[in-house]
This record gives structure tokens, C-alpha cells and sequence, in this order.
């Protein structure tokens, strides 16, 4: 089964961009022909936004630990905010 998902898949986007196009909603139609173009990628390279996603996440999750570990709760002082405000 998961050996048709791949060409059923492209080929209901390839079917759905012509219908689109047939009936003058070229936008959708290039929307449709932008997710076969992405599925292609995907699929040749591995490489999928979730993969993208959680690097994105990852990496954030880090910078924001490093920050806290800097500048977090023991690093803040009342005392220099205080004096900046007067």
C-alpha cells in the first residue's frame, strides 16, 4: 500500500492542478503544482518541514536555555533596573 501512496498522490495533485487550470483558477492550479514539486523533494532528498521544524525548535530550545543560564533569574538585579529607571 505504501508503495502506490507516492504515485497516487502525485498523480491526484497532477489531476487536481489540471482541473483547476481548466477552469481558470490558475493560482490554485500553481498551488497544487508547488505541493507535487515539495512531495518530489521530499521524497528524493528525506528532507521534510517537520525535520525542518524540529531543528528550528531544537536549536531555539538551546539558544533560549543558554540565555536563561546567563541572564535568567540569578543573573537579574532589581537594583541596576531600579537605578536605570531614576
Amino acid at each position: 500500500m505504501d508503495g502506490i501512496l507516492y504515485p497516487a498522490s502525485l498523480l491526484l495533485l497532477a489531476i487536481l492542478a489540471f482541473t483547476f487550470n481548466q477552469t481558470n483558477n490558475s493560482k490554485i492550479a500553481l498551488v497544487m503544482i508547488l505541493m507535487g514539486v515539495y512531495l518530489v523533494y521530499s521524497h528524493e532528498t528525506g528532507n521534510t518541514a517537520t525535520d525542518f521544524k524540529n531543528d528550528l525548535v531544537h536549536d531555539l530550545g538551546g539558544s533560549a536555555e543558554e540565555f536563561s543560564n546567563k541572564q535568567g533569574l540569578d543573573g537579574y538585579d532589581e537594583t541596576k533596573l531600579k537605578d536605570n529607571l531614576e
